[in-house]
């Protein structure tokens, strides 16, 4: 792992037993001695921290100091109404590609007079120059490397928090904030990558480690690695960048309809302008050949990323393949991801082949763990 990076956290990792390995171009936290299944519990039942300081952080400002003109020039590289985010609101967005295929998802909010993006990690430097290729002209894009970038998720992490910070209390899901705590300013989101109420904050690099202690110091809240982190999202029927979405899938396939809002769908006010517009608008409008479906695999075998799923329990060809796939420690019971014939109804049972054989699962709504937000 010697040429991996490192975050700001690396030795606290270490210092609270953190088993590390690869992940992004980083060395990050796997689990800790608790374990996977106790980390994901003890964050649907109190408060984890997870460090995300290798995911991307992107300050997009408009030259010409108009957040206006940030959200319309942002508008050409993402089916998302940017123009209508508020300001102290975030939106989940998606950059496509000129096939309608997702480059990356992100998180954008509005601050006011600029934009604030995050990005996945495995994508920020291609999302950076991304943006510099497309925007230049008209914005100036700086990528934030003097920042760490924590979660604090789960019902307990409001309680947590409001300890060191007080106000958060009165902040909704999806709300933005500037806050400080001690000395540091503090960017503040009310969201997060679980399916549990929780905040991001993004915390100055020289008061991460000391941030993080406050946190951990509390009775409340655990460290989490990278295992629960996976099967808290996956519970939650969140998709995972090259994996669940990636440069050959559409929103629509994706099943992200809900991400792309009114204003920039046919008959919309600002009606496409963004790459893969034709293939994702006609897809809107007629629906795609596969979509991303939830599976309940019966009985206790998992079936993990690559397993085929076939329509019969023998013959024919494969009909799609699953793209994340594991147990959920929550709803006590395999869980998975594929994408499917958009045709095939909710409750049909489908068949994975594992080891050879082929095992029924069922469609499945998602998510397969209720969301708990504060709206």
């Amino acid at each position: 792992m010697a040429d991996l990076k490192r975050t700001v956290l690396y030795d606290l990792h270490l210092e609270l037993g953190g088993k590390m390995v690869p992940f992004a171009g980083y060395e990050m936290p796997v689990q800790y001695p608790m374990g996977v299944m106790k980390e994901h519990l003890h964050t649907r039942a109190a408060a984890g921290l997870f460090d995300v300081s290798h995911m991307g952080q992107i300050l997009l400002t408009a030259k010409s100091g108009r957040v206006e003109d940030a959200a319309l020039a942002l508008e050409k590289l993402v089916p998302v109404d940017i123009l209508g985010l508020q300001q102290g609101r975030q939106r989940y967005a998606l950059f496509t590609n000129e096939d309608g295929g997702i480059l990356d998802d992100l998180m954008v909010a509005n601050r006011g007079d600029h934009l604030f993006l995050v990005v996945n990690a495995a994508c920020k430097h291609e999302d950076f120059a991304h943006l510099k290729a497309h925007l230049s002209d008209s914005c100036d894009i700086g990528m934030v490397t003097d920042r760490a970038l924590v979660a604090l998720q789960g019902p307990k992490a409001e309680a947590a928090l409001a300890r060191l910070v007080p106000d958060v209390v009165d902040m909704k899901f999806m709300d933005v904030a500037i806050r400080q705590w001690d000395t540091a300013e503090l960017w503040i989101s009310r969201s997060g990558y679980t399916g549990e109420d929780g905040f991001e904050i993004s915390v100055p690099n020289k008061f991460a480690e000391a941030f993080a202690r406050k946190l951990l110091s509390m009775e409340e809240v655990a460290p989490i690695g990278l295992g629960a982190r996976d099967s808290l999202r996956l519970e939650a029927g969140m998709c995972l960048h090259g994996h669940d979405i990636d440069t050959t899938t559409s929103p629509v396939e994706g099943n992200l309809n809900w991400a792309i809002q009114k204003a920039r769908r046919a008959g919309g006010v600002r009606e496409g302008g963004f790459p893969g517009a034709a293939r994702i608008l006609s897809e809107l409008a007629k629906g795609p050949a596969r979509r991303r479906v939830g599976l309940r695999p019966e009985g206790r075998a998992l079936m993990r990323e690559g397993t085929e799923v076939f329509a019969g329990p023998e013959g024919g060809a494969p009909i799609g393949r699953i793209t994340s796939g594991g147990f959920g420690p929550s709803i006590e019971a395999p869980m998975a991801m594929a994408y499917l014939p958009a045709d095939l109804a909710e409750c049909a049972t489908v068949y994975g082949e594992v080891r050879g054989k082929r095992l029924p699962a069922v469609i499945a709504p998602m998510p397969f763990q209720p969301t708990s937000y504060k709206r």
